[in-house]
């Protein structure tokens, strides 16, 4: 039956916004509002649809709780004092895969298949190197002998390209998982992306970009800072190249730099910046930290950064070509609808 209250209530709490409306399960979810705040010395209970959501505090006009971690996509509402808030939807991203080790984005390809590394500590070889996981979600091995594998990329054939941050290397994998390596002699090589003209950029974390042309030349394509983790690499509208550049300074840089080379930086206060992608109206989304809380950061071209989806842990996120989106800690893949077209190269 309905919740009810006993005696009218003029003081119900509302929801007004939620900051972000997206999460993967442990992500914490700002509400703001009214009356929020702890009546007569009880809290208020959040609800995400069956579930109780542990609240981690409230005041009158803002809360903060938990997702749940067998929490799926449903209303939040909020009991207080005998009276119920009115509900807004909440946005939980699915568990994909687990059993990965992830230090950079996901791909998925374009029979929705997704791939992820098993990338173990430096120097250790791993049984796997690149898992796949069937749209019916079926995980399987896929790629192994690649020693550290790192960053990943699709070039438009549908071959995989993966870096080993340990050997310096990217290898080519073909869709029925044969490894050959594509080229060597990239430094501390980390995330990987293609451009329109199927040119493939590597980043070394050691501050170089590198460029390799479809005839396997290779050229240095710009110079950044040093890296203390994974460089990553996305491609934006009209061949802007997006990179991250998490340091020790936690005040970090996304650069974008231009198809000659010139770099500038497009946005700069993230702390530890990692997985990117860009989507078709020309935001940017960076897996980072902004003003305390953990998750994707969007980063428009015009206007004010906001998270875009909660979670700590994360490290990886990419549009997909179906429309939605992978989210990536060091340990899961998950998968989430946010509404949002993802930027394809080709």
């Amino acid at each position: 039956m309905p919740f009810t209250s006993i005696l009218p209530d003029t003081n119900a709490p509302v929801i007004r916004e939620l900051d972000p409306s997206a999460a993967i399960p442990g992500g914490e979810l700002q509400i703001l509002g009214d009356h929020l705040s702890p009546a007569i010395y009880r809290q208020p209970v959040a609800m995400l649809g069956d579930l109780a959501a542990p609240v981690l505090m409230s005041r009158r006009d803002r809360m903060v709780i938990a997702v749940p971690e067998e929490a799926q996509s449903g209303q939040l509402r909020i009991l207080r004092h005998g009276a119920q808030s009115n509900s807004m939807p909440v946005t939980v991203a699915s568990l994909l895969a687990e059993g990965v080790h992830s230090v950079a984005s996901p791909v998925m390809d374009e029979e929705g298949r997704v791939y992820a590394t098993l990338s173990g500590a430096r120097g250790q070889e791993t049984p796997v190197s690149v898992f796949r996981t069937e749209p019916g979600g079926e995980m399987q091995p896929f790629a192994t002998g690649i020693m550290n594998a790192t960053g990943l990329a699709l070039d438009g054939a549908g071959f995989l390209y993966v870096s080993s941050r340990h050997t310096g290397t990217v290898y080519r994998v073909s869709p029925n998982g044969v490894v050959a390596t594509y080229a060597e002699g990239m430094g501390v090589a980390t995330g990987i992306a293609f451009d329109a003209e199927q040119n493939l950029y590597v980043g070394d974390r050691s501050g170089t970009i590198f460029k390799i042309a479809p005839d396997r030349q290779i050229f240095v394509f710009a110079t950044l800072e040093p890296s203390v983790a994974a460089y990553h690499l996305a491609f934006g509208q009209e061949g802007t190249l997006y990179v991250s550049v998490p340091t020790a300074s936690g005040h970090d840089s996304v650069y974008a730099i231009d198809s000659n080379g010139n770099t500038t930086p497009y946005f700069r206060g993230l702390g530890r910046p990692q997985g990117l992608a860009v989507d078709i109206a020309g935001d940017v989304y960076a897996v980072a930290s902004w003003q305390g809380r953990r998750g994707v950061v969007r980063l428009p071209q015009d206007g004010e950064p906001s998270l875009a989806v909660a979670g700590d842990g994360l490290v990886g996120f990419s549009f997909t070509p179906r429309g939605t989106a992978l989210l990536a800690t060091r340990t899961a893949i998950y998968h989430v609808d946010l509404g949002i077209e993802g930027w394809r190269v080709f």
